[in-house]
């Protein structure tokens, strides 16, 4: 298992949350988007209308297009609103003006790639620009996105066959448009309409957003993103219009989903921390400050940006699992066959339903006079104020066909508080890698755990590995793309299907030990990842985590979530009947224990509201502490080997080997 090494307390020091969320809508967006589509619609009137002299023409029409680019540029990082199709829809027409040679979806790809991949000779797509030697500049400038083609020929078995047509049709109309232009003797007017300032445009776009934030720098992305990219100071009373903001690039690379007019902002909030990563910030002429001369150079009137503190995850403050009335704040569908619940947690009942990452609900309702009781894990961020669970249809399955056909808003489910410890803590000075590995619904809980720790872990790393039939069938597959986007530079996602025959050959079929062998010996060694999280199948994850095992894997860094546990026969031979004291909720209850009973058994049938969900050994709902006696636990999946030391126990599997027994569940 890995070690982090002792770094300087300023470079451990956690970035704090920016402050800035993605809008509902970005109505700066929409201002400077309909303010550059009139003027593009104006400059070519004019230039028809022949009201203007050329030059001033092209540099008006090169102006919308520059600043169209800001627009396309939020919304390949889903900036412009929260609705996922407003930026896909401003990303396409911003597109057309920007460069119709590629698709928006295409160049979504390549700039997060960029982020990814920042300063790395061989991977970042605008390398071409950010390293061109000096006396090349002004050649490479102008053509930026010539080189976009050829990254997309490399990567063309990795993008979806839709994004691949579009891009190839939009490729061969804009030679068409110019080869027709041409042969009708209006090649000069297209030029001075849309040809020559889309040119300059971009030679603009090379300079202000690749050349000026990256150049001369030898970090990459991945080595230290605070030195991958830079800010530069200085004169921003003009800087920072006549740039969009990208003068505070370092902040964009920082945080990708901040609308750009929130750049200067986030700056502002958390200077401290950035400064104290010893962040990359030039001058408005080139010079290059490090902390201590920025601080120097500030204005001696300016004022620190208090650091704001992270916000942690918190358990429970219930004693022991306990039922409550939720009402459903909504239900949305993510597949055909899958939807997701949220709920609208009473403010007297937030600290109960506080949760760590990892963690699940037992849901409790009545169908038809029928009780039913299904255990679902939590789903959202453990940072957020979100609570929700995704289920998964399984056909016949009563509570699941009540989710996907009849349940509204406004209804009301019971709800156990949260239980579970399938997560691990999170810390913001941490420095770790993650690898997650999930199947199907298996995404619920590792979703939470991936939020979490990349909003509170800054330096950290997640890679994902997740496995479905095909594209329709992946739960959450926006959300995950949203935050791949997000976490560009820290976040990896590797799709596993097995019913898409245009998937990439090396990542089609089921994920299975021979795979997982191959992502060890390649680029994931047991002994450079920190923890691994394992939800899905019994026989997938069980499999996968003797094989992690035989590889050096640390077992308490090895975490398994089943949401079924393996059901075994009923033994009762070598068992005696017994007494069990059961300390529940701040009251000690005696009941009688049939031999071959489980310790939960018969608390419920002495009628004890106990805590529990799977009944397998899988979720950790039941677990309990023995303080008196002793017991034999059958499987355990979900106690760590520190939990058992404490003589924790699940009391599903747990059958007494002493007359008298007692357990806590509040301990």
């Amino acid at each position: 298992m890995s070690t982090t090494t002792e770094q300087p307390a300023a470079t451990r020091h956690a970035l704090p949350d920016p402050g800035e969320k993605v809008p509902t809508i970005s109505w700066p967006i929409v201002g400077i988007f309909s303010g550059a589509i009139a003027l593009f619609a104006v400059s070519t009137w004019a230039a028809l209308a022949e009201r203007l002299p050329v030059p001033v023409t092209v540099l008006l029409s090169a102006a919308a297009i520059f600043v169209l680019f800001t627009v396309l540029h939020d919304a390949a990082h889903y900036s412009i609103s929260t609705h996922r199709w407003v930026n896909v829809a401003f990303g396409r027409v911003a597109m057309f003006f920007v460069s119709p040679l590629i698709s928006f979806r295409s160049f979504a790809f390549i700039h997060i790639e960029h982020h990814r991949n920042t300063n790395d000779d061989d991977n970042d797509p605008d390398h071409f620009v950010s390293g061109a030697p000096w006396w090349q500049v002004p050649f490479r400038f102008p053509l930026m996105d010539v080189p976009y083609l050829s990254f997309l020929v490399r990567n063309v078995r990795r993008r979806p066959r839709a994004e691949v047509v579009e891009t190839s049709f939009l490729l061969v109309m804009s030679v068409v448009v110019i080869v027709a232009a041409g042969f009708t003797g209006h090649l000069w007017t297209l030029a001075v309409l849309y040809l020559i300032p889309e040119r300059v445009a971009m030679f603009v776009l090379a300079w202000w957003f690749d050349w000026l934030p990256h150049h001369d720098l030898e970090d990459t992305q991945q080595e230290n993103r605070y030195r991958a990219t830079r800010n530069r100071v200085g004169s921003e009373w003009v800087l920072t219009p006549l740039l969009l903001s990208q003068n505070y690039h370092l902040v964009h690379h920082l945080h990708p989903s901040i609308p750009f007019y929130r750049y200067v902002a986030a700056w502002k909030r958390n200077e401290e921390a950035y400064l104290e990563h010893d962040a990359a910030i030039g001058t408005v002429f080139g010079h290059q400050l490090d902390a201590d001369e920025y601080r120097e150079w500030k204005t001696l009137n300016g004022k620190m940006a208090r650091l704001l503190p992270v916000r942690m995850p918190k358990r429970s403050s219930a004693r022991a699992a306990e039922f409550h009335p939720l009402p459903v704040a909504g239900v949305d569908r993510l597949t055909d066959d899958s939807v997701l619940i949220r709920f609208a947690v009473p403010d007297e009942l937030r600290e109960k339903f506080s949760f760590e990452p990892g963690q699940h609900l037992a849901v409790r309702t009545d169908l038809g006079g029928e009780g039913v009781r299904r255990n679902y894990s939590i789903c959202s961020s453990a940072t957020s104020d979100t609570l929700a669970i995704a289920v998964k249809h399984i056909p016949g399955g009563a509570f699941s066909t009540f989710a996907m056909e009849q349940l509204r808003a406004g209804d009301t489910l019971e709800l156990m508080t949260p239980t579970g410890s399938f997560g691990t803590a999170v810390d913001p000075l941490a420095t770790k890698s993650y690898v997650a590995i999930a199947a199907g619904s298996g995404i619920t809980p590792v979703l939470s755990i991936l939020q979490t720790t990349l909003a509170v872990e800054t330096e950290s790393r997640f890679t994902l590995i997740y496995g479905n039939q095909d594209a329709d069938s992946t739960m959450f597959r926006d959300e995950l793309d949203d935050l791949e986007t997000r976490y560009a530079d820290r976040l990896r996602i590797i799709h596993v299907r097995s019913r898409d025959p245009r998937h990439p050959a090396p990542l089609r079929g089921r994920i299975d030990r021979a795979k997982l062998e191959q992502w060890i010996g390649s680029d994931l060694p047991t002994a450079s990842v920190d923890e691994w999280f394992l939800c899905g199948p019994f026989e997938m994850v069980t499999d996968l985590r003797d094989l992690l095992l035989e590889r050096g894997a640390e077992p308490d860094h090895v975490h398994v979530e089943l949401f079924h546990g393996y059901a075994k026969p009923r033994i009762a031979d070598g068992f005696a009947p017994a007494t069990v004291t059961v300390g529940l909720r701040g009251r000690q209850h005696e009941v009688s224990l049939t031999a071959g009973d489980t310790v939960l058994e018969a608390a419920l049938k002495a009628g004890l509201d106990a805590p529990y969900a799977c009944l397998g050994g899988a979720c950790g709902t039941c677990k309990a502490k023995v303080t008196l006696g002793s017991v034999a636990m059958e499987q355990n999946f979900a106690l760590s080997a520190a939990e058992v030391e404490t003589e924790h126990v699940l009391t599903c599997q747990s059958r007494p080997t002493t007359p008298s027994v007692t357990v806590d569940y509040d301990g």
